[in-house]
C-alpha cells in the first residue's frame, strides 16, 4: 500500500466510525501502519471529522513520536504504538467510546460468547483489562493503557480476539487493515448490545458450547474457512 493509499484508508476508517455511529464529537481515533517503513498514520487530535483530509493523517514512528509538526497526533497515539509493536500481524487500530461496549468496560464486565453472532468474529469471551494503578496512570497513562492490553493478551491470539475493553475507559479493536479494525469495532458494539440486553432478561446467561463457538468462528477464519467466495 502506498503512502497515499494508506492515508486514504486511515481517513476512511476514521470517517466510518462516525458513519456507523460508533463515535460522536471527537471521541475516537483510527490508525494504520506501513510495516515496511515502520510508520503509523493516525487521526490528528481534536480535529472535527468533517474537516479531515488524507493529508491531515499524522505520520508517527513505532515509538509514538510524531514525524510531522503540522498537526498533533491523537492523544491515544502511544496506546496504538504499543499495540503495533506487540501484535505483529495487525495493520489497523480503532478506539471508540461506543455506548454498549463502553458500558461493559465501565462495568468491568467481560462479554461472554452468548450466541453465534459473537462467535462469528470473536473466539471466546471478549476480555476486560485490569485497572491501571495510580503509578501507571501518573507515569505514562496512554502508553500503559497499551501495556495493560498486551498484558491481558498474554495467552490470547489477537487475530482470534480482535477486541478488548479497557476497564473504566472503553473499547479498542484491531485488524489486518484499518477497514477491518472498524468492522470489528462495529461488530463489537453489536454483540455488547446483545449481551447487555440478554443480561437484563437473564442475569446469569450461559455461554454457548465450545463446539458451537468453534464451528462458527472457524467457518469464517483460518485454513478451513468456508464462508464467502474464493478470490
Amino acid at each position: 500500500m502506498t503512502d497515499d493509499e494508506l492515508r486514504r484508508a486511515v481517513l476512511d476508517a476514521n470517517l466510518d466510525t462516525v458513519r456507523h455511529g460508533l463515535v460522536i464529537s471527537t471521541f475516537g481515533n483510527a490508525s494504520g501502519i506501513d510495516r515496511d517503513a515502520g510508520r503509523i498514520l493516525i487521526k490528528p487530535s481534536g480535529v472535527a471529522y468533517d474537516r479531515l483530509t488524507p493529508a491531515d493523517m499524522v505520520p508517527c514512528d513505532l515509538d509514538g513520536r510524531s514525524l510531522d509538526n503540522r498537526l498533533r497526533p491523537s492523544s491515544d497515539l502511544a496506546t496504538h504504538a504499543v499495540l503495533y509493536r506487540a501484535f505483529a500481524d495487525i495493520g489497523g487500530v480503532v478506539h471508540t467510546h461506543s455506548t454498549y461496549a463502553t458500558i461493559m468496560a465501565q462495568s468491568h464486565r467481560p462479554i461472554p460468547c452468548l450466541g453465534t453472532t459473537h462467535a462469528d468474529y470473536f473466539h471466546g469471551t471478549i476480555p476486560v483489562t485490569r485497572d491501571l494503578t495510580a503509578e501507571e496512570i501518573a507515569q505514562d497513562y496512554v502508553g500503559n493503557t497499551g501495556a495493560v492490553i498486551v498484558e491481558t493478551f498474554a495467552d490470547l491470539d489477537p487475530l482470534a480476539m480482535p477486541a478488548v475493553l479497557v476497564a473504566g475507559h472503553g473499547p479498542f479493536t484491531w485488524g489486518r487493515t484499518p477497514a477491518e479494525a472498524v468492522h470489528n469495532a462495529l461488530i463489537l458494539e453489536q454483540v455488547a448490545k446483545m449481551a447487555w440486553h440478554a443480561m437484563v432478561l437473564n442475569p446469569d446467561p450461559q455461554p454457548i458450547s465450545q463446539a458451537l463457538l468453534d464451528r462458527h468462528f472457524l467457518r469464517k477464519h483460518g485454513a478451513q474457512a468456508t464462508y464467502g467466495q474464493d478470490g
